[in-house]
């Protein structure tokens, strides 16, 4: 499984990002199931609304996570690690590194320098 961050999902949604197609392809090649998460589902359709656009077909497509009691118990020890370890880590980056380790699924994220704090995460 892999979980796509909001940074990767912009890009694979703006029709004429060469990134975001480089993005696409790097995901079908691995065969795996895309999914994406409430919290990242949350940040598109803000920035969506924000500029007077209407949700995304694919956006109401897309396999959504949820957020598990077992998800927040880890994201919390997650956080408080690297807390503890001087990382700085976001919350919502905590949360979402709980959910994919909660899984045993990969984070593909354009931003690798805030999920390499976490241990146990895997990075696509």
């Amino acid at each position: 499984m892999i979980i796509i961050d909001t940074d990767v999902l912009i890009e694979i949604l703006d029709r004429k990002s060469e990134k975001g197609d480089a993005a696409l392809k790097k995901i079908e090649n691995t065969g795996e199931e895309v999914v994406i998460t409430a919290l990242n589902l949350h940040e598109i359709v803000y920035g969506l609304y924000k500029y007077g656009k209407g949700i995304i077909r694919e956006i109401e497509q897309m396999e959504t996570l949820g957020y598990t009691r077992d998800d927040a118990l880890l994201s919390a020890k997650l956080e408080l690690e690297c807390e503890r370890r001087g990382k700085k880590a976001s919350r919502r980056d905590s949360m979402i590194a709980a959910m994919a380790i909660n899984r045993n699924a990969k984070v593909f994220t354009f931003n690798k320098k805030h999920f390499q704090i976490f241990s146990n995460l895997s990075l696509l």
